[in-house]
């Protein structure tokens, strides 16, 4: 299915991922559209958060308000959606719950569970499924006019199956750790579903219009260098492998692939390994530190600025993107600018436009 989309006038993002040398830094911001705008309250109405999702004029509505907000100070917008569609596809009932976050009624509890098998037996019509987000994408495209690219995105295996086990979010994360000690090999079998799914749903974002691609593997700091390179890598690894592949055999073009594996910054020369064009960074890695760990590989940086900067001073802000875009060493490639994590609830609309503009400004030196 080909779309005529208008041409492309900001490549900034796409060029700086597949290792070129350029002007300035790019900059976007992971959870750029959401609560912290107050035209996200007034769109998103009386609705929940996944009714947003799977309305296409909504979602494409979120995605545009931060780049119509900071006109010509991001470089790229990303998609409106959640990871936890992959889920929700798979059969799995989830919802938001107010003041808490996402809730899995049933979630896994052993690989005896009836749920477990009929779960990992299930075969999933990724296209059927999600095909609300590539509505969403396929609409978002149109309407940004070529004004900067748009990112899909998806969880890491590891991450959805951290919430397929939980039942939401945890701090202690005692049923991942007990299927991973306790049930290896279901839970690689899980992973590995998981994984396919990704690889499909991406090459379909691609298809629907998504320029760029990116893998959250937001609980990726919970595993030890062993047990990354066992529960993480592997599957994070097929998805940098098997998506090129899928898009050409769909006679569609290879977009640049950006993986964040939040907090394990001790498996970072690992990451940098995994067939990724980009690597993210949290805010518990100096900069400096993860260039000298890159040493001469052709891999992107993105990042990673303390989200809670944002509650900051101004000059709390200067100080941080001075130091920032000095550890990436001065923003004309190799790095692309962003926080080290999702914008937090509250942040000021006015503050996160300082810290762009201040990026902006001291890259295009």
């Amino acid at each position: 299915m080909a779309h005529d989309f208008p041409p492309l006038k900001n490549d900034l993002v796409l060029r700086t991922a597949w290792g070129q040398n350029v002007e300035r830094a790019p900059i976007w911001i992971m959870r750029q559209a959401g609560r912290y705008l107050p035209e996200y309250h007034e769109a998103k109405g009386n609705r929940d958060f996944f009714e947003c999702c799977r309305d296409p004029e909504v979602a494409s509505t979120l995605t545009l308000q931060p780049i119509e907000r900071f006109a010509g100070l991001l470089d790229a917008s990303i998609i409106f959606s959640d990871i936890l569609v992959i889920p929700q596809a798979m059969g799995m009932v989830v919802e938001m719950v107010d003041k808490k976050g996402p809730h899995f009624p049933d979630p896994l509890k052993s690989p005896d569970d009836g749920q477990y098998t009929s779960v990992l037996d299930k075969h999933v019509d990724v296209a059927a499924e999600l095909d609300y987000v590539y509505k969403a994408i396929t609409l978002t495209r149109k309407k940004l006019d070529g004004r900067v690219p748009l990112i899909g995105f998806c969880g890491a295996p590891w991450t959805l199956f951290c919430y397929m086990v939980e039942g939401g979010g945890t701090k202690l994360f005692v049923e991942s750790k007990k299927w991973i000690y306790k049930y290896p090999r279901e839970t690689c079998a899980m992973l590995q579903k998981i994984s396919e799914i990704c690889v499909e749903y991406l090459a379909l974002q691609v298809q629907a219009g998504a320029q760029m691609i990116q893998v959250f593997d937001s609980w990726a700091g919970e595993l030890s260098p062993a047990t990354f390179k066992k529960f993480s890598e592997p599957y994070l690894a097929y998805i940098a492998q098997k998506l090129p592949s899928k898009l050409a055999d769909m006679g569609l073009e290879v977009v640049p692939m950006i993986v964040f594996p939040k907090g394990a910054n001790q498996s970072l020369d690992s990451a940098c390994n995994l067939g990724y064009n980009v690597v993210g960074l949290d805010w518990l890695v100096d900069p400096a530190d993860a260039v000298k760990i890159r040493g001469d590989r052709k891999i992107v940086f993105q990042g990673n600025a303390d989200p809670g900067v944002l509650y900051g001073s101004k000059e709390s802000i200067s100080e941080t993107v001075k130091s920032m875009v000095e550890g990436f060493g001065g923003g004309k490639g190799g790095w692309i600018a962003n926080l080290g994590h999702g914008i937090t609830p509250f942040v000021k609309p006015d503050d996160l436009k300082f810290y762009l503009e201040e990026i902006q400004r001291l890259t295009s030196k």
